[in-house]
């Protein structure tokens, strides 16, 4: 038989218990809430806090992708190459590797008529006490030009200086043309060529006019004389002028051999050589009976009269860009037996593009811009 169940006692209510836990669970939840916001506002008002660091990189990421540029596409079948360039809007890329300065140079380069928005210029200069005079003297007339008048102002300009040394330390006429340097040094110029080249070759490029850094003396429409001719490589013929000393008279002779039609004794030469020899024209102790475009300049004034060749030289040539972006670059070592610009010619020649010259179309060279002042004041005094 079950016990009955005495009474049922019940604790009273402490309230004070109650309103100390009650306060205690406020006091925790304001320090968390409280700590929250003040590293958060801490974070967002220190701009070089360590702080600043533990932010999450996502919203800076969201903006830096909707920074970056789109893809950007090109239909090279619309990048025009026609013989009127200016009507065409062509763009013209003038590059010249530079190892001094000349203002006359320059100044023959502002002169040129071609719509200057139209032409990006490239540079190459030696890493040399030289190149750096060379490179300052540049850099000068750079920023003159760019900052002047609206119709001067070049599309773009680059300057570049070469990762590599020079071969020759002087770069004086008579020791730039011994016969023993020129394979080491027109090497070396076929380094500086195609650094320049594969650096500044744009997508919007029509022609690229090689300008030597001692040409001082052209036609104003130089570039749309020779883009008229349609052809994919063509040369003006480079002379010097001067005073003959025996007459007093102003003369000039020719400059660039470099610009030739090939021989039978040249062909003989070639193929007793060894694969690593090359030919070298102009120096008598390799005659090779070759016809020289300096030589074929009559006296007529028919400028636009046509000869093939099967070598050219850089003193002033305009190529196509199409010639270069099939791969047509100037070869540092010997190619078939030639090198530089005369390796060029073949190499273009291997892929379907032929040369062309302009014997009585004549750019002039600095040197004897120099000697003709001088032996003309010799001749007045």
């Amino acid at each position: 038989m079950a016990r009955p169940m005495g009474p049922v006692r019940l604790r009273k209510t402490n309230y004070v218990t109650l309103t100390i836990g009650a306060c205690l669970c406020l006091f925790i939840l304001y320090f968390i809430v409280s700590d929250g916001s003040d590293t958060s506002t801490s974070a967002s008002s220190s701009s070089n806090g360590n702080q600043q660091l533990l932010r999450k990189p996502a919203p800076a990421q969201a903006k830096l992708i909707g920074d970056r540029p789109p893809v950007r596409r090109f239909n090279l079948n619309n990048v025009t190459i026609t013989p009127d360039p200016i009507e065409n809007r062509e763009v013209v890329l003038i590059l010249t590797p530079m190892a001094r300065f000349y203002q006359e140079y320059w100044n023959n380069l502002m002169k040129l008529d071609y719509p200057h928005e139209l032409i990006s210029l490239g540079f190459i200069l030696p890493k040399n006490k030289e190149g750096n005079a060379a490179t300052a003297a540049l850099q000068a007339q750079v920023t003159k030009t760019q900052k002047g008048p609206l119709n001067d102002r070049f599309r773009s300009v680059v300057i570049e200086r070469q990762d590599f040394d020079p071969p020759i330390i002087s770069q004086d006429e008579s020791e730039r043309h011994k016969m023993e340097n020129q394979k080491v040094r027109r090497a070396s110029m076929s380094r500086a060529r195609n650094s320049l080249l594969f650096t500044t070759l744009g997508v919007e490029t029509s022609w690229v006019l090689w300008l030597d850094a001692d040409i001082v003396e052209t036609p104003p429409s130089l570039i749309q004389d020779l883009a008229a001719h349609d052809k994919p490589l063509i040369v003006p013929n480079c002379y010097q002028r001067y005073i003959d000393p025996e007459t007093g008279k102003p003369a000039e002779r020719p400059y660039d051999f470099n610009s030739w039609q090939d021989s039978p004794t040249a062909q003989e030469i070639a193929s007793k050589m060894d694969p690593d020899d090359i030919i070298l024209e102009g120096y008598r102790e390799m005659a090779t009976y070759r016809s020289l475009m300096a030589y074929m300049a009559d006296k007529s004034d028919e400028k636009d009269v046509e000869v093939p060749l099967d070598g050219v030289g850089g003193t002033a040539l305009l190529v196509k860009a199409d010639v270069h972006r099939d791969g047509a670059m100037f070869p540092p070592f010997s190619f078939y037996n030639l090198i530089e610009t005369e390796g060029f010619a073949k190499m273009a020649k291997r892929l379907g593009w032929a040369a062309t010259g302009l014997p009585n179309y004549k750019v002039n060279n600095y040197i004897c811009k120099i000697v003709a002042s001088a032996l003309l004041l010799l001749t007045l005094l």
